[in-house]
């Protein structure tokens, strides 16, 4: 193991400005993913679990999704949510058991609803999940195979968790993965870059949102 004295943020920007693999660049067909950007991690004013994220971030998703609908391509939400009861939440209704607690997030309830200042279409999908990646027990996969997606677009939260999840279930299953900066975040600062580094290194290619709108709006109508 490398010891090292550097914080992951040093980390992750000195892999910016020197990375040691080359990119792994968009392909041609390709879905938005917006991993849990809902009130219960967004919402700072009103819950405890919400963190705040870049000030651009969803500016950033929303001009985003709008240019993949322009492209004729999925936009895709996911939201975490379970039973009353919370017996499908599995271990996670074993870590903690107070009004917080995430088994306990009904799908009626506030912090399972999509942060409204984000733009949801009614031709986007919204996906249940109950676990960390949003490939586990959902439709996920068939729905991008129908959809011919090569590429996924990856934003939300937590960096470290269900984003991280995600991108390494789609890396998995053969998808270019691409994680504009700017629309993720998570809880604690380290755990946020160390994954970031972690995503450039091996899973996907993790890129301004600014190149990868750019990129986007090269590709016409599909």
């Amino acid at each position: 193991m490398i010891t090292t004295d550097k914080t992951a943020r040093q980390i992750y920007h000195e892999w910016q400005a020197a990375p040691r693999v080359p990119p792994r660049g968009m392909g041609d067909r390709v879905a938005l993913l917006n991993v849990d950007v809902q009130r219960r991690y967004t919402d700072t004013e009103s819950f405890p679990s919400a963190y705040a994220g870049h000030p651009r971030q969803f500016e950033a998703i929303n001009a985003l999704a709008t240019a993949v609908r322009a492209n004729g391509m999925p936009v895709i939400w996911t939201y975490v949510a379970y039973l009353p009861s919370g017996v499908d939440a599995g271990w996670w209704s074993k870590l903690s058991d107070n009004p917080m607690s995430i088994h306990k997030v009904g799908h009626d309830s506030p912090q399972a609803e999509i942060d409204p200042r984000v733009v949801v279409k009614d031709s986007d999908l919204k996906l249940h999940k109950r676990m960390a990646s949003a490939f586990f027990e959902t439709h996920l996969l068939s729905y991008l195979i129908w959809h011919h997606i090569d590429t996924l677009i990856v934003t939300g939260g937590a960096t470290s968790g269900c984003v991280r999840g995600t991108v390494v279930d789609a890396m998995s299953h053969g998808y270019r993965v691409i994680v504009p900066e700017e629309t993720v975040t998570d809880r604690e600062e380290s755990a946020h870059y160390a994954s970031l580094y972690d995503i450039a290194f091996k899973y996907g290619d993790v890129k301004p949102v600014d190149d990868v709108l750019a990129e986007l709006s090269k590709r016409g109508t599909a």
